[in-house]
């Protein structure tokens, strides 16, 4: 009796020693998820003052207050709430500044999607105003579909959508509703 009590004891032992150590992940995202909801951002930043190089010359300056960092997603970006300066060189070192309210990075696209008062002037003063402008950092692009005013010229064009290259040497109003000229 007595040995059958050892070894009901002994095998009882044995199950719970390997029921935890097959229960044991040594997985470290399943671990950091564990203190993060779903929904918070990966990290936040504040005081935002990026400079972008190619082959040693500086292309783009992002400046922001604040930044939250959502890799943590499956498709991941970064979202500035309380807008964003971005300033765009040519080769030249002319200097394109577009500023809005908001603005999102789709790390997996290269697009940002700025938001709300949105302003993008070129050194030689073209002007574009928009809610909603596009730009495609891997095309050095800017577009969008909403309602634009573009200002250049001594010429005041509104229309339905926007495209352009970054220096604004393509510029083109879609679905022209207005133009008048004005004084310069």
């Amino acid at each position: 009796m007595q040995k059958r009590k050892l070894h009901i004891l002994k095998n009882s032992v044995i199950a719970i020693a390997m029921t935890l150590f097959f229960s044991c992940n040594n997985n470290l995202k399943e671990v950091k998820k564990m203190g993060m909801s779903a929904n918070d951002p990966a990290g936040v930043s504040d005081s935002i003052n990026v400079k972008y190089t190619d082959s040693g010359r500086l292309s783009a300056n992002l400046i922001s207050p604040k930044m939250y960092d959502f890799s943590n997603r499956g498709f991941s970006y970064s979202e500035f709430p309380d807008g964003m300066i971005l300033h765009l060189y040519d080769k030249k070192r002319a200097k394109t500044t577009i500023i809005s309210d908001y603005a999102i990075i789709y790390d997996n696209t290269n697009l940002i999607d700025l938001r709300g008062n949105v302003i993008a002037a070129t050194p030689t003063n073209d002007t574009l105003f928009a809610e909603q402008l596009y730009y495609d950092q891997s095309k050095e692009w800017l577009f969008t579909n909403q309602p634009a005013t573009y200002r250049s010229k001594g010429y005041v064009t509104s229309g339905m959508g926007f495209d352009s290259d970054k220096d604004f040497k393509k510029a083109q109003v879609l679905g022209v509703t207005g133009q008048f000229a004005v004084q310069e």
